[in-house]
């Protein structure tokens, strides 16, 4: 899938959820890209890496991935969340960020630039420079199109 399909595929859900959500489609589509390689690699359709933890009671695919724990890269088996389609994963990923109180000061931007980086510093990824590779998605597709056609 080349990135003009992926978003063509994913921005009507991510839309959808910024209506519902205040999340800007700009940060969903762009975080979606990053962490899904473009679609090329979401086992499960799961398309944010949201790993299955206890609280979790549906399906979950297991898979390697690459962490980063004091500095140093390691390669662990983990489970992760499994949907059937792209709006249940942006779903699920909405309400995952809504109901953690550590990102709830990204919930003031409005813009996926600003909301990246809240996310970010409120510790979503272990990659110090997660917010900068959203961005710079962001910035390379004019993704923030996405927020101006919902505002």
């Amino acid at each position: 899938m080349t990135p003009d399909e992926f978003i063509a595929a994913v921005s009507p859900a991510a839309r959808i959820s910024a209506g519902n959500t205040g999340i800007p489609a700009s940060f969903t589509v762009a975080e979606a890209a990053l962490e899904s390689g473009w679609g090329a690699h979401c086992p499960g359709m799961n398309l944010f890496g949201v790993k299955a933890d206890s609280s979790w009671h549906g399906p979950v695919t297991v898979r390697r991935t690459r962490e980063i724990v004091q500095g140093k890269p390691i390669v662990i088996n983990a489970k992760f969340r499994a949907y059937t389609d792209w709006l249940g994963s942006i779903e699920d990923h909405a309400l995952f960020l809504q109901d953690n109180p550590r990102y709830r000061l990204a919930f003031a931007h409005k813009d996926g630039e600003g909301f990246a980086r809240a996310v970010a510093a409120a510790g979503y990824a272990t990659d110090p420079d997660y917010a900068d590779k959203l961005i710079g998605i962001i910035h390379t597709h004019n993704l923030s199109a996405l927020d101006k056609e919902i505002a």
